[in-house]
């Protein structure tokens, strides 16, 4: 699992806002790495919709965000459809590999958890929780303070 105080691993990926790379996106601001298990399921569903309802706030907090699944492109723009649109990228881990540089593989090494990191502009982990649970204001607040809402 990559810890806080570690620099981030920077990653190159396809996403629904064409490819998207950490270090381009981490120099101008901080980021939300959002990775989640599959599209249109009822947990990720539940936690991208939390992101999504509180982007504008995130954004105020000089930060983005970037959701991270193994879901093709194609499943994406599908799943943000089904949000009503995402106003961040989704991005495809197709391979699995970030994820695994950042330790947010299931048991089993053939998805992923659900785990949020907040990097800030020097790619460095600020805050990292390993196992989101979608229903935990208490793991949600945690991104906000990371962020350096009081």
């Amino acid at each position: 699992m990559a810890e806080t105080g570690e620099f981030a691993p920077d990653f190159t990926l396809p996403s629904t806002a064409g490819d998207i790379t950490l270090s381009k996106i981490a120099a101008g601001r901080r980021v939300v790495l959002a990775f989640y298990m599959e599209d249109r399921t009822p947990g990720c569903t539940q936690m991208l919709s939390a992101l999504q309802g509180e982007y504008d706030t995130i954004r105020d907090l000089d930060a983005e965000i970037i959701a991270i699944s193994a879901d093709s492109l194609e499943s994406h723009d599908t799943f943000s459809d089904s949000l009503g649109g995402c106003p961040f990228p989704l991005a495809s881990d197709a391979d699995l590999q970030v994820a695994a540089n950042y330790g947010a593989l299931s048991d089993d090494g053939k998805g992923m958890v659900r785990a949020v990191f907040v990097v800030d502009k020097d790619r460095r982990i600020m805050h990292s929780i390993p196992w989101f649970q979608p229903g935990s204001t208490a793991q949600f607040f945690e991104i906000f303070q990371a962020l350096g809402l009081e």
